[in-house]
C-alpha cells in the first residue's frame, strides 16, 4: 500500500513540474511576439521628452527649389566637327598630323596623288578648246541666219553643239574645284598629278586613319577636325522629369576627377523619347573652355525651379541603415504598459521617401494613412530612435 502511495505522489509530482515549464515557456513566446509587435513603437515619460526636447507638428505646404541629377557628355555641334575625305580617292603622300595637332583654316594638311587627276586636267583642256570653238561657230551661224545665207537647220545644230561643251567645260571645271586644283594655273599648262587637302576651320585633330603611301577611296574618313570653342553639355533626362525642364534653366555639372562646378543653361530640348524613356537636352556653357574635349562625362543638377510640396524639418527625419524614417504620435495598445510611461506618449517609426531640401526643410513623399492631422515628431526624433534601438538590444540581451 505505501508503495502505491509512493508511486502516486511521484506521477502526480511530474505532471506539475512538466505543466509549470510548458507554463513558462508560452509565457516567454507570449513575450516575444508582443514585443515584436511593438518593435516600432516607442514610449517617452513626460520627463524623457522634456529633457530631450521631443516635440511634435504637422507636415507643411513648402515652396522648395526642385532639382533633377543626370548625366550627360560634353559634345560639339555638327558644324564643328569635320570628317576629312578625298573626294575622288588617291595615294596619301604626305601629311605631318598626329592626334591632338592643332591646325588652321586654310592649312594644308595632306598630299593625295591620282593618275587619274591628270586625266581630268586634260579632259577639261580640250573641252575648254571645244567650247571656244563651237561658241565661234554658233555666233557666225547667228549672223548667216539673220541675212538667210544658212538654214535654220544649221543653226540649230551650231547651238546643240555649243551648249554640249559647255556644259561638259562646266561639269570638269566643277571636278577640279572639288580637288581643290588651281584653274588659272591648269590653263596656263601646269598639269599636275598630285592634289592639296585643305583644313576647312580652326581646329584639334581628333583622329588619323590613315599612313603615307596607303591608297583612300572617296568614302575614307582620313582626318576628324574638331572646333572645342564652341562645346556644349548633352544631358540625358528621364521623361518623368521632361515637365520640368524649361529653356533658360541654369545646369550646374562637373566633370570626371574635378570637383570644381562649372555653369550651363539649357538651349534645347528634345522632341523625341528615344526607347529607354530618356530625352536629351543641349545646353550652352556659360564660360567656354578650349582645353576641353567632346565625349568628356559629366554629371550634372539642373535647377528646375520652386514648386509647393509636403515637407518637413529637417530634424523630423532620421537616417538609419541607409532608410528615411519619421515618427508619429501613436496611441498605446490595449493591454500594452510597462509601467515606467504612465504618464508620457508612445511613438510609431514610419518609414518615408525624401526629395529636395532647402532652408531647413525637406520634401517628405508620406504613406497614404499619414495626413495632415497626423502629429508628427519635429524635434527629438533622433532621441526616439535611440531609445528604441536600445530597447531592442536589451530584449535580445534579455
Amino acid at each position: 500500500m505505501n508503495k502505491i502511495r509512493f508511486l502516486l505522489y511521484i506521477i502526480i509530482s511530474a505532471t506539475v513540474i512538466f505543466s509549470c515549464g510548458n507554463d513558462k515557456r508560452e509565457e516567454a513566446a507570449a513575450a516575444e511576439t508582443h514585443h515584436d509587435e511593438e518593435s516600432d513603437i516607442v514610449e517617452f515619460t513626460d520627463a524623457q521628452m522634456k529633457t530631450t526636447g521631443v516635440a511634435t507638428g504637422h507636415v507643411e505646404d513648402k515652396q522648395i527649389s526642385g532639382t533633377i541629377k543626370v548625366n550627360g557628355h560634353l559634345d560639339v555641334p555638327p558644324q564643328e566637327l569635320i570628317s576629312i575625305s578625298v573626294p575622288l580617292g588617291g595615294f596619301l603622300k604626305d601629311t605631318e598630323l598626329l592626334q591632338g595637332s592643332r591646325v588652321r583654316k586654310g592649312q594644308v594638311i595632306a598630299v593625295i596623288e591620282n593618275p587619274d587627276y591628270i586625266q581630268i586636267q586634260q579632259d577639261y583642256l580640250e573641252a575648254k578648246s571645244q567650247l571656244s570653238f563651237a561658241s565661234a561657230d554658233y555666233e557666225r551661224q547667228k549672223e548667216l541666219a539673220q541675212e538667210n545665207v544658212n538654214s535654220q537647220k544649221t543653226l540649230q545644230h551650231a547651238r546643240t553643239t555649243f551648249e554640249t561643251w559647255l556644259a561638259k567645260t562646266n561639269a570638269f571645271k566643277a571636278r577640279l574645284q572639288l580637288l581643290n586644283i588651281n584653274l588659272k594655273s591648269l590653263e596656263e599648262g601646269n598639269i599636275t598629278g598630285r592634289i592639296n587637302l585643305y583644313a576647312p576651320i580652326d581646329g584639334y585633330v581628333t583622329e588619323v586613319n590613315v599612313n603615307i603611301g596607303k591608297y583612300v577611296n572617296p568614302t575614307d574618313v582620313i582626318f576628324e577636325i574638331v572646333d572645342t570653342r564652341h562645346l556644349h553639355a548633352e544631358l540625358i533626362i528621364f521623361e518623368k522629369d521632361v515637365p520640368k525642364i524649361r529653356i533658360g534653366q541654369k545646369v550646374r555639372f562637373t566633370l570626371a576627377n574635378e570637383t570644381a562646378e562649372r555653369m550651363a543653361t539649357v538651349y534645347l530640348i528634345g522632341r523625341e523619347i528615344s526607347t529607354d524613356r530618356t530625352i536629351r537636352i543641349h545646353c550652352h556653357l556659360d564660360k567656354e573652355d578650349s582645353q576641353l574635349l567632346p565625349g568628356m562625362y559629366l554629371k550634372a543638377i539642373v535647377e528646375a525651379g520652386s514648386t509647393k510640396v509636403a515637407a518637413l524639418p529637417n530634424e523630423a527625419i532620421v537616417d538609419f541603415q541607409g532608410k528615411k524614417y519619421i515618427f508619429i504620435e501613436a496611441a498605446e495598445k490595449e493591454g500594452h504598459s510597462d509601467g515606467a510611461a504612465e504618464d508620457g506618449q508612445h511613438f510609431q517609426i514610419i518609414e518615408v521617401q525624401t526629395g529636395n531640401s532647402e532652408l531647413g526643410y525637406t520634401e517628405v513623399m508620406l504613406p497614404e494613412n499619414i495626413t495632415k492631422e497626423t502629429n508628427i515628431v519635429v524635434k527629438g526624433a533622433y532621441a526616439l530612435l535611440s531609445k528604441m534601438k536600445n530597447s531592442e538590444e536589451e530584449g535580445h540581451a534579455h
